[in-house]
Order: structure tokens, then C-alpha cells, then sequence
């Protein structure tokens, strides 16, 4: 049997962007909340060993999910930034995860993964050497703005891609690159960007633009959309 994979999920941001009560990850979404649906696939998978999911101190959400009780999953407190908590939750598997046991980060607000992406991406980098991430290329023409808000220049759209996740390293190559940025006051926006810091060079992953992330308050009803038809006779 293919060896198991550990899933870091950061969830301890809030809701500012979605201008929401709550974090976005708690919202209603087609009988669910946000994060349920996005963990669904990786409960779901055989190859699972554990989810670690790094939510606020203040967090009191959490407890009234049905994710709550599963055995399969722990909580580490998070923090401020994107990096930070996934670190807090590598950490928190210092003692299970082995130097190349392979991780997954997964955004707590991207609940339209699909089983087939996610066997993809573990089917196409199980051997690489450096790991990589899903991505979509990019298929609109692309405008560069200038101070004023008009058109710079069109930026060319090829061999350009929007990164996706779950992204997918070795445990002991994403604990470095992201000690290293935080270390060094790099503020990344991904964990493939805290990998190319140390001059690797992650494999993109072909994924479906369908693998939304919910960060405005129309993304919630495109997922509804998406989530609803995949159940559709």
C-alpha cells in the first residue's frame, strides 16, 4: 500500500474580506459548514494518517462542528499569519510525521476539492523530488494598472497559473522553507513561495478552477453552484 499523507489546514483567520459575523470557514454552505466540506475529501481518503488544524485561541466555532469529534483530527493553536499557522501545525506533528512524510496544506476556505484532483496530485508527485501544488492556468487576458487606474500594459498569460491548494512537501523541506522566511521576515502567501525561497522549484499540478476559494460573499453562492451539481443525478 501507498505510504499515508498528514493534511495541515490553517484556520485561524477571520472574516474581514467576506465582511461576515463569523470567520468565513463557519459559514452555511449547502447543508454544511465551509470547513466541513473542505476537509471532506481528505476524511474521506484511505491514505489520510492524520489532520492537523490550526485555529485562533479565541476560536469557540470549532467545538460545534461535526469535525469537532473525529478521531482523525487535532487542533493547534494558530497565529497571526497564514505561515504561522501552518508551522504551528507541522510542529504539532513533530512527534508522528517522519523527515519525508509527505504533507498536505490545504485552505480552510476551499471547499470545492474534488477526490479526483486530490488523487492527482498524489499520483503525479509521489516520486518528485520537491513536491508541488494544484494549479489552473490562467485563461483570461491579464492587465497591468498604473498608479491612476488605467491600463499599463497586457501581461502576457502564458505559462502563467493560479495557485491552488492542497499543496504537497516533504515534512522536513516545508518545516524549513517556512522557518526560514519567518526567520528572515519573508511574508509569504503560500507554501510553495516559502519552497522556491530555497531555490526549489515546485511542480504544478493541473487542477479544476472549480477548486474555488471562498473569500468574497458571491464565492459562497459560486460554491453552492458547484457543490450542488456534482450531487445532481
Amino acid at each position: 500500500m501507498e505510504n499515508r499523507f498528514w493534511v495541515v489546514v490553517p484556520a485561524a483567520g477571520s472574516a474581514r474580506r467576506m465582511g461576515a459575523a463569523v470567520p468565513k470557514q463557519y459559514l452555511p454552505l449547502a447543508g454544511r459548514t465551509v470547513i466541513e466540506w473542505s476537509l471532506a475529501p481528505f476524511l474521506a481518503h484511505e491514505r489520510t494518517a492524520a489532520i492537523v488544524v490550526a485555529v485562533s485561541p479565541d476560536d469557540r466555532r470549532w467545538s460545534q462542528t461535526t469535525l469537532a469529534s473525529d478521531a482523525k483530527i487535532a487542533t493547534t493553536v494558530g497565529g497571526a499569519e497564514r505561515m504561522d499557522s501552518v508551522l504551528a501545525g507541522l510542529r504539532a506533528l513533530r512527534d508522528r510525521a517522519g523527515p519525508d512524510d509527505w504533507v498536505l496544506v490545504h485552505d480552510a476556505a476551499r471547499p470545492c476539492l474534488s477526490a479526483t484532483d486530490l488523487d492527482r496530485l498524489l499520483t503525479e508527485l509521489n516520486g518528485d523530488p520537491v513536491g508541488g501544488l494544484l494549479a489552473a492556468p490562467v485563461v483570461d487576458t491579464l492587465k497591468r494598472a498604473d498608479d491612476g487606474g488605467r491600463v499599463a500594459e497586457t501581461v502576457a498569460r502564458e505559462k502563467l497559473w493560479r495557485a491552488l491548494t492542497p499543496q504537497m512537501f516533504r515534512y522536513v523541506v516545508l518545516r524549513r522553507a517556512l522557518e526560514s522566511a519567518q526567520a528572515k521576515g519573508i511574508a509569504v502567501t503560500d507554501e510553495a513561495q516559502a519552497v522556491e525561497a530555497l531555490g526549489l522549484q515546485p511542480k504544478l499540478v493541473a487542477g479544476d478552477a472549480d477548486n474555488i476559494k471562498v473569500t468574497l460573499p458571491e464565492d459562497l453562492s459560486r460554491a453552492e453552484r458547484i457543490l450542488r451539481s456534482r450531487s445532481a443525478p
